[in-house]
């Protein structure tokens, strides 16, 4: 989130701390019953505006930002409830997180383009690594992070601590 503009920060923080608030509501084992209930309290939010939200839930205060695209933050959740509930295996999770990026682009002021759903397809294992990375914006830096760290892995090229951090380091500033 670091390597975004400063004004883009919270909106990187609030789409990855959601994703994980989400994750760990349908983890595995639970009652499919009481994710669904769970999920239901979010999707509920995100019908809402921003406006009438409940006060006292910081991950809410974090995400009225996204208040104009508060349909990509409803797809992340319906996208949990397919993966626990259904039989795609994913697939629609996947397809919110890329338009939830998508959005979060928008927000940022830059044109959600095929370059940016190129890069979070790769990110999320959805479509092998093209041979040329797609060239993105400052506001999306944090995306290449993204997709840089997830091709070494899925290469079998994590070094350890330290080439991870050198690594990121270089996407960062370089943003290839």
């Amino acid at each position: 989130m670091l390597y975004a503009p400063r004004a883009f920060q919270a909106l990187w923080e609030g789409f990855l701390l959601l994703d994980r608030r989400l994750a760990d509501a349908a983890r595995e084992g639970r009652d499919p019953l009481m994710v669904q209930l769970r999920l239901a309290w979010w999707r509920d939010r995100f019908d809402q505006s921003a406006a009438e939200w409940p006060q006292g839930e910081p991950l809410l205060a974090l995400l009225h930002p996204w208040d104009a695209e508060r349909a990509a933050l409803r797809g992340i959740v319906d996208g949990w409830e397919a993966r626990v509930v259904g039989e795609d295996g994913g697939a629609e999770l996947g397809r919110a997180r890329i338009e939830a990026i998508c959005a979060l682009a928008r927000l940022s002021g830059v044109a959600a383009d095929q370059g940016i759903r190129q890069a979070a397809a790769e990110w999320l294992g959805i479509e092998p690594a093209a041979p040329r990375a797609p060239a993105l914006s400052r506001a999306m830096r944090p995306l290449v992070i993204l997709r840089g760290m997830a091709l070494r892995e899925a290469a079998g090229r994590t070094g350890g601590p330290l080439r991870d951090f050198l690594a990121i380091l270089r996407l960062g500033l370089l943003g290839r």
